[in-house]
């Protein structure tokens, strides 16, 4: 039985998210694999990713993986890093490439006219090193992490949620972007949470004992009239 899948579709650091796992929960059997059914048997799984999202796209779909990662993303506890999280949106404005459409969006190039910090100063793209994340909503995965915390970048595009419904976080570079968003058992973000030092291993550790299923059970439950 695997307890943590970690998606191999040829993108991405895949062995260090892995390691980061292993560290915080060595109870847990990890794996990095490209077999569809391995991520089937897993009780939770990790959608990491580097590079180009048509890339992305195109490997995961020659691997046969994107049903798997659907079927995941609907059904246990999963995790989204970087291209992870924004290959769950409708488009990507990067080679004009369709998402898996599990949340309603875009994926916007960082606008070059608005690339200036507080003092005018021009930034570069891609966004690339440490930015403080603002927690938008109480999450399990936010446990223990204090707000404002400073997690790691390296990207170009971010996405752009058609509602503010399910972004968790949200960082500033030029211009204001969701970096987080959470639905139901799925949770990613546009960070790197296994190069994010002490913070990054938090969210790391928070996603190893999630137990998304209660967490629907206790908000029905808090909804629903007293008797």
């Amino acid at each position: 039985m695997v307890d943590v899948a970690v998606i191999d579709y040829g993108m991405g650091n895949l062995h260090s998210v892995a390691k980061a796992i292993e560290h915080v929960a060595p109870q847990l059997k990890v794996e990095v694999t490209s077999e569809a059914s391995s991520v089937a048997r897993a009780s939770r799984v990790v959608f990491p990713g580097q590079g180009a999202m048509p890339d992305c796209v195109r490997e995961l779909d020659a691997r046969g993986l994107r049903e798997a990662v659907l079927d995941a993303a609907r059904e246990k506890p999963f995790l989204g890093i970087c291209i992870g999280l924004q290959m769950l949106f409708d488009r990507s404005e990067e080679g004009d490439t369709p998402g898996l459409g599990l949340l309603r969006g875009q994926v916007r190039r960082f606008p070059a006219a608005k690339m200036v910090d507080a003092q005018g100063a021009r930034l570069k793209v891609p966004h690339m090193g440490w930015n403080e994340v603002r927690q938008t909503v109480a999450h399990p995965l936010w446990q223990g992490i204090a707000q404002g915390s400073r997690f790691y970048f390296v990207h170009s595009y971010y996405p752009e949620p058609a509602t503010r419904d399910f972004i968790a976080g949200e960082c500033t570079y030029g211009v204001p972007f969701a970096c987080a968003a959470a639905r139901d058992n799925v949770f990613a973000v546009q960070f790197h949470p296994e190069k994010s030092d002490k913070a990054g291993l938090k969210l790391l550790t928070n996603f190893a004992t999630w137990q998304p299923a209660a967490q629907r059970s206790g908000r029905k439950a808090a909804a629903s009239p007293a008797a």
